[in-house]
C-alpha cells in the first residue's frame, strides 16, 4: 500500500481526522498537500500548506490547476455545530450543505483533469450520520449522505480514469472530543457503547484513506468503506429490561394409588 511518488492534497488537513490522514499519507510516501483557512498550529512533518476557503470557487480553481500534478484528493473539509433545526434560519441550515456536499463537489470538478490524466483517484470523508438521523446536525447528516451519493455518481461518470470512493466515519477521537462527548468520563462512557469498545483514532481514518488510494484498491471504485467500528448497539437492546418469568419447576410426579383389599390373594 505504497504511494510513493503520488501528489495529494487533503481539505481541512491541518487538524484532527485531516491531520491523521496527512500523517498516514505521508508515512505510505505521497507528496502531501493541506488545504485550510487557516495554517496548523503544531507543523505536520513533511507536509505543505495551501491557505484555502474550500467554499471559494474561483480560489478552489486558482490553487488546483496551478498544480504540476495530482494523484489523490481527499475531500475531508467539512463539519457543523450541534444546531437544532427550529433555533437557525434556513440560510444558516444552507452554510452547512454548502461546507460539506457543494465544496467537496467544487474541488473535485477543479481537480478532475489532473486526476483524469493520472488516472487518480478521489477519497470523500463522509460520516455514518448520512445514513441514520442526525438530531442536532440535521443538515450535516443530509450533506454527508448526498456526500456518498455524489460519489457514486462521479464514479460512473468519471471512470476508468478516475476512482471514488467514500469513508463513512463513525465517532473519532480527536483535539475536539471534549467538545461533542464531553471530559474523560464522557469520552470512556461513549466508547463503551462501540462495538470494538473505543473511538476511532485519526490514524484508524488515515489507513483506509491510504488503502482506497492504492494499488491494492485498483479495482474498488463507487465504494463506501465503514469505518465505525462495528456500529452502534441497537437501542432496543438496552431498552429491553424486563426480567423474564422464571419457568416454575415441575410438580412433583403423582404416583397412582394401588387397588388393594385386605385379604391375601
Amino acid at each position: 500500500m505504497e504511494l510513493d511518488g503520488k501528489v495529494a492534497v487533503v481539505t481541512g488537513g491541518t487538524r484532527g481526522v485531516g491531520a491523521g490522514i496527512a500523517r498516514s499519507l505521508v508515512a505510505a510516501g505521497a507528496e502531501v498537500l493541506v488545504c485550510a483557512r487557516r495554517p496548523p498550529e503544531v507543523p505536520l512533518p513533511g507536509t505543505g500548506f495551501i491557505p484555502l476557503d474550500v467554499r471559494d470557487g474561483d480560489a478552489v480553481r486558482r490553487a488546483l490547476t496551478a498544480l504540476p500534478r495530482l494523484d489523490l484528493l481527499v475531500n475531508n473539509a467539512g463539519g457543523a455545530p450541534h444546531r437544532p433545526l427550529t433555533r437557525a434560519d434556513a440560510e444558516r441550515h444552507i452554510r452547512v450543505l454548502e461546507l460539506n456536499l457543494l465544496a467537496p463537489l467544487t474541488v473535485s470538478l477543479a481537480a478532475h483533469e489532473h486526476l483524469r490524466r493520472a488516472r487518480g483517484s478521489i477519497v470523500m470523508i463522509g460520516s455514518v450520520s448520512g445514513s441514520r438521523p442526525s438530531p442536532g446536525t440535521a443538515a450535516y447528516g443530509a450533506a454527508k449522505a448526498g456526500l456518498e451519493h455524489l460519489a457514486r455518481s462521479m464514479a460512473v461518470e468519471w471512470a476508468p480514469e478516475v476512482r471514488v470512493n467514500t469513508l463513512v466515519v463513525g465517532m473519532v477521537r480527536t483535539e475536539l472530543s471534549h467538545l461533542h462527548y464531553g471530559d474523560a468520563d464522557g469520552i470512556a462512557a461513549v466508547s463503551r457503547t462501540v462495538p470494538l469498545g473505543r473511538l476511532a483514532e485519526p490514524a484508524d481514518v488515515g489507513a483506509a484513506a491510504v488503502f482506497l488510494a492504492s494499488d491494492a484498491a485498483a479495482y474498488i471504485s463507487g465504494a463506501s468503506l465503514l469505518v465505525h467500528g462495528g456500529g452502534e448497539r441497537p437501542a432496543f437492546l438496552d431498552a429491553a429490561t424486563a426480567v423474564p418469568t422464571a419457568v416454575p419447576a415441575d410438580p412433583p410426579a403423582v404416583v397412582p394409588a394401588v387397588a388393594r383389599t385386605d385379604k391375601e390373594p
